[in-house]
């Protein structure tokens, strides 16, 4: 009978103990973490359960590191996912477990500028330096391949826009991203175009809007530039714009275009040859295509920049010597290609 008594005390003990035990562990993995402001986590390769509450308990997240582990039970197929991760005050440790499931980590932004070069955009990305780069060193034949591009030159082909990224992405795997909504915003603008443009392809109206990008970067001169070179190639008008020279230049330009520049045998020499050169010479985004695509109706055939950023045009050769003389032989103190609030 004795025996009998102690047992069940026995028993009593150990369900209230375990009753205890089990309150503790339900309110240690649902109490939010100790934190006043977001921190953050990074998961490694490699890491588990047990590696993880090692850190966390480190960090003073969780009290100790043996609660991820009784979290993880709650669900077997739970597995970290490598990454940054933004870990809330109001989380929990249950929270922050499912987050490291999830995939979800931080992400990071980059814009890449309108008027910038494939080359540009890999600079823009080396700096930030969480990006893996993987075609810095790279030829634009190389950067064609590695990207799987259908067009021989990678000019042209990424879309200026702000793009969202995680810590470790490539560099390859962001220009992807701006090539697919490069090739859908040209091929949507392409339906919507005006008729009679001189276009023989939806490609060549991107290296008019290539053009149009370099020339101004005031928005209500795009359409306007835009139509003094359609008007000049359906007459027959060499394009004679700077930045395709200085483009197909390179790194011989050294800030001043001259005489002897101007005489350059390249193809992107619109000076010397007619028509378009044979790539895009910089990234655009959507407002440099409707440009190309819709041009605002003007008998101007010449233009020329007046030092605050904006244009003269000019109807005839002779309207546009007289600008010429008025805006660039005496030119402004403060003149200047690009408005104050250009990018």
């Amino acid at each position: 009978m004795a025996f009998i008594k102690w047992f069940y005390r026995v028993v009593f003990l150990f369900i209230t103990l375990s009753a205890i035990l089990a309150g503790y562990l339900y309110y240690s993995i649902t109490a939010p973490v100790a934190l006043t402001s977001v921190e953050t986590f990074e998961v490694r390769s490699g890491d588990s359960s047990h590696s993880l509450g090692d850190e966390l308990s480190k960090k003073g997240l969780i009290a100790y590191p043996f609660l991820t582990r009784v979290a993880s039970k709650l669900n077997p197929e739970w597995v970290p996912k490598v990454g940054k991760y933004a870990i809330k005050p109001e989380m929990n440790l249950l929270d922050i477990m499912a987050l490291f499931d999830s995939g979800q980590s931080i992400f990071y932004s980059i814009t890449l500028l309108e008027g910038k070069t494939t080359q540009d955009f890999l600079s823009a990305m080396k700096v930030r330096g969480n990006i893996t780069m993987t075609l810095l060193d790279s030829s634009n034949e190389e950067i064609v391949e590695k990207l799987g591009l259908e067009i021989g030159h990678p000019e042209g082909q990424f879309f200026a826009n702000t793009y969202r990224y995680h810590e470790g992405d490539t560099d390859a795997s962001i220009l992807k991203h701006a090539h697919e909504l490069m090739t859908q915003t040209l091929t949507n603008l392409w339906k919507d175009k005006a008729p009679d443009l001189p276009y023989k392809s939806a490609y060549e109206a991107l290296i008019m809007a290539s053009i149009i990008e370099k020339e101004t970067g005031v928005p209500d001169e795009r359409p306007l530039i835009a139509q003094v070179f359609i008007s000049r190639l359906k007459k027959g008008m060499r394009l004679q714009t700077d930045p395709t020279v200085i483009y197909g230049l390179g790194d011989s330009f050294k800030g001043n275009l001259t005489r002897k520049g101007l005489q350059d045998s390249s193809p992107y020499n619109t000076y010397r040859f007619y028509g378009l050169p044979p790539t895009p010479i910089a990234n655009v985004g959507r407002e440099a295509i409707e440009a190309a695509l819709n041009p605002e109706q003007t008998k101007a055939l010449y233009f020329v920049a007046k030092g605050d950023g904006t244009h003269a045009f000019s109807n005839t050769l002779i309207e546009h010597n007289q600008a010429v003389r008025q805006y660039q032989f005496k030119r402004r103190e403060d003149y200047r290609s690009t408005p104050k609030n250009a990018k």
